[in-house]
């Protein structure tokens, strides 16, 4: 059986709803497994929640509720908010469920039967909100690194994981696997920290909301251990029937930057004492800020992802997110700057290049798309869009999305320019001209076939909504290869066009 393309994203804490940033990690790996689908490949998109902790045990007790009716309540959010941003992942695990809890168990106990889990004393610092374990040169100012709050001091006795073990074996596979983690600046960052030397790490904690330790109740399992393992939990890796044998290795993991070292690190060791293949590649990319400070729950700082979707609409708020920044950069989120994306490049150059054209084919051929004319050039412009096809799936498989758009876009820029020095309404009023009309028409309407075919895993229901209006006999977007290689056929194996409205509408506030 072929190998599923397996797609994952980090499992999102359940003390709050998402912000813009967990929505961003979340479109991506969308868009990735909506590509990999319309390229022929199957695809299993891994999400879901991470539940345990002394953090959602906090959240929980601050409004009086359990830890597990918190978890329900948020991970309603969650699901709510992918159907809104129409997010096509297979699965949503949380570490919550009993096919989760029952892997990380026996995964526990092999390891320690191994000898790679073992008793000893932990005394040193902690930081709640990251659920990490940190040494005093990590501190900054004394406060946790990442998210720059108060760390706790630490003495109890708990299970460590034998990290050590496997730091040849990590040092090895980042020589000879350069592309292992990306983009290449993390790749250095992650491989001269691995350098410095790794330590054993704690894996339980005393007492607490998490999985019980095997044989030792009054121990939890670390939340850090019990989590990444729901990336292997999902497939049912301990059963013959499973999903294991024919999705994993992971081909990607998907993630914001601060949590790249519990991935590139932690996780690959843990495979390793199980024996297990490696995911082939682990991604970070940068975070989000709001006027020069990073967007976090954990500080405070939040944007809703929800609020965005109900003001833009799901397809504005995927087009802003992969457009604005490239996949590993940071990016400065404000409702200015996604307000006028919608008008600047959806609404004034997409929609009003769909209406513009759709509406002369109306006008002058009675709502019929013509053909292209004997003598077809469409001033190069068709030439040039079927062209781009190499270099938009580059883009797409190096994750390039924001460049990708920006190719599409110069198209899109390029059609609109295409009816000034065309001149349809001129063309119209001389009959000599007909032939030269069509082929402008045609060609207008092929550009945004083919524009539609390649942002429908950007922007679903946009695709949907431009097919639609170019012929109502489309059931959806076209495959990539029949966009490219037969848009005549396309567009004119249905009768007239289908009704000409606004793709995004200019309303107050937008």
């Amino acid at each position: 059986m072929t190998k599923q393309y397996y797609i994952t994203t980090p499992l999102y804490y359940v003390n709050s709803p998402l912000t813009v940033g967990g929505a961003y990690t979340t479109i991506v790996a969308d868009v990735l497994a909506r590509y990999q689908r319309l390229r022929g490949r199957e695809v299993f998109f891994l999400t879901g929640s991470d539940e345990h902790g002394q953090k959602i045990q906090r959240a929980a007790e601050k409004e009086g509720l359990t830890p597990r009716k918190l978890a329900d309540r948020v991970v309603g959010t969650f699901l709510e908010l992918w159907q809104l941003l129409e997010i096509s992942n297979s699965d949503f695990i949380r570490t919550t469920e009993k096919r989760h809890e029952d892997v990380v168990r026996k995964v526990f106990s092999q390891l320690e039967e191994r000898g790679d889990i073992y008793w000893g004393a932990y005394e040193g610092w902690y930081c709640t909100p990251c659920e990490t374990f940190l040494l005093e040169s990590n501190l900054v100012e004394g406060k946790c690194p990442q998210c720059a709050r108060p760390v706790e001091r630490l003495a109890e006795e708990n299970y460590f994981f034998r990290l050590t073990r496997y730091q040849e074996q990590l040092r090895h596979h980042f020589s000879r696997s350069r592309d292992f983690v990306m983009p290449p600046s993390r790749f250095r960052e992650v491989f001269n920290r691995l350098e410095e030397g790794l330590n054993d790490i704690s894996v339980s904690r005393a007492g607490g909301w998490g999985i019980p330790v095997p044989g030792r109740p009054e121990q939890t399992i670390w939340v850090w251990f019990d989590a990444l393992l729901n990336y292997i939990s999902a497939l049912d890796p301990f059963s013959d029937e499973g999903l294991f044998n024919t999705v994993w290795p992971a081909d990607i993991h998907l993630m914001a930057k601060d949590i790249l070292w519990f991935h590139s690190i932690l996780w690959p060791a843990m495979l390793l004492a199980l024996e297990l293949p490696l995911p082939r590649r682990i991604f970070a990319h940068g975070w989000w800020t709001m006027g020069g400070e990073k967007i976090s729950k954990s500080k405070g700082k939040t944007v809703s992802a929800r609020e965005m979707v109900e003001k833009f609409g799901p397809d504005p708020f995927r087009y802003f997110m992969l457009r604005e920044i490239p996949l590993g950069g940071d990016g400065d989120f404000s409702f200015e700057a996604l307000a006028g994306r919608y008008r600047s490049d959806l609404a004034h150059d997409l929609g009003n290049l769909l209406q513009r054209s759709l509406s002369m084919v109306k006008k002058y051929r009675g709502g019929k798309i013509p053909g292209p004319g004997r003598n077809a050039s469409g001033g190069n412009l068709l030439k040039k869009t079927i062209g781009f096809w190499g270099d938009y799936h580059r883009l797409m498989e190096d994750l390039l999305f924001n460049q990708a758009l920006e190719g599409i876009w110069t198209l899109v820029k390029g059609a609109n320019r295409f009816i000034e020095e065309r001149k349809p309404w001129k063309l119209a009023r001389d009959p000599l001209k007909a032939d030269r009309l069509d082929e402008t028409l045609f060609t207008l309407s092929a550009v945004l076939l083919q524009a539609a075919a390649m942002i429908r895993p950007f922007m679903p229901g946009t695709a949907a909504g431009i097919c639609r209006q170019l012929n109502p006999d489309l059931k959806g977007p076209p495959e990539f290869s029949e966009a490219a290689s037969r848009p005549m056929e396309i567009l004119q194996s249905g009768g007239a066009i289908g009704r000409i409205e606004p793709l995004f509408p200019l309303e107050e506030g937008k």
